[in-house]
């Protein structure tokens, strides 16, 4: 089966929900061309308004309704699912940094709230941390997503393999000077786990701090087949999803796991 998965690596003006969402359809507009393929595309972390956490409770979007609401106009246009792209919402009692999948009816098919929180950033001084995974499926195939600072965390990823996971979108503000990191765990995931990864990535500058771009489209064996420079760009690749089932049966992981050894506490 063949999908075709893509990346909106985009800059983010923290503060400034009206900009975001207009740059977004403007890159839509000029450069999305259509499939006969089912197409998902990803945007990068907190794209609506960047990581505004002193004004965070004046700029969330309530359950994140906002957004949906201008994704699922947008997937309706396109007939593409946006399949992660984390947003600046609040519920009732906290905010969270929430990623969303959006289906091209225009519906909300699953939502995932960042599991890990970077002190580094302050996160955990302004979101609550969310509890479980995101696995939904995308036109016949198991897919999931999660939020940058997630993909340190082996275990976690690994979770979504055992749940079956084919295909790990993962959206991200992840700065320049950890590019080699950013790069590196994303494919130690993909092939420890023998998983394609879509990563869409902000660029730009925001206050002293620079990002890269560098999104990626990494295949279940390690191989890139696409990354981003370091501006704003749209990228695309036609993936075959029988790939993981080869890959799996090549080098068998996952019939070789021994769970019994392994304590993680």
């Amino acid at each position: 089966m063949k999908l075709r998965v893509g990346v909106l690596q985009l800059d983010i003006k923290i503060g400034d929900r009206d900009y975001n969402y207009r740059n977004i359809e403007d890159w839509m507009a000029s450069f999305y061309v259509p499939s006969d393929l089912t197409t998902a595309v990803v945007l990068p972390e907190l794209w609506n308004t960047g990581y505004a956490l002193d004004r965070a409770q004046e700029l969330a979007d309530a359950e994140g309704t906002g957004a949906a609401s201008f994704l699922g106009e947008l997937a309706r246009k396109y007939g593409v699912w946006f399949a992660g792209g984390s947003v600046l919402a609040s519920t009732r009692k906290k905010l969270v940094n929430r990623a969303q999948v959006i289906n091209p009816g225009g519906k909300l098919a699953a939502k995932y709230d960042k599991a890990h929180l970077f002190r580094l950033m302050k996160e955990d001084e302004h979101f609550t941390g969310g509890k479980k995974e995101c696995v939904f499926d995308l036109d016949g195939v198991a897919a999931g997503c999660v939020i940058c600072y997630d993909i340190r965390f082996v275990e976690w990823v690994r979770t979504y393999a055992l749940k079956g996971v084919k295909l790990l979108f993962v959206s991200a503000q992840w700065p320049s000077a950890r590019v080699d990191h950013w790069r590196t765990l994303l494919r130690a995931r993909a092939i420890e786990n023998q998983m394609y990864v879509v990563a869409c990535n902000r660029c730009g500058v925001s206050g002293k701090t620079a990002f890269p771009g560098s999104s990626m489209i990494i295949g279940p064996r390690g191989e890139v087949y696409y990354e981003g420079r370091d501006g704003e760009e749209a990228g695309f690749a036609t993936i075959e999803l029988d790939d993981v089932d080869e890959a799996r049966g090549e080098i068998t992981v996952f019939g070789d796991r021994r769970p019994e050894l392994y304590t993680l506490k």
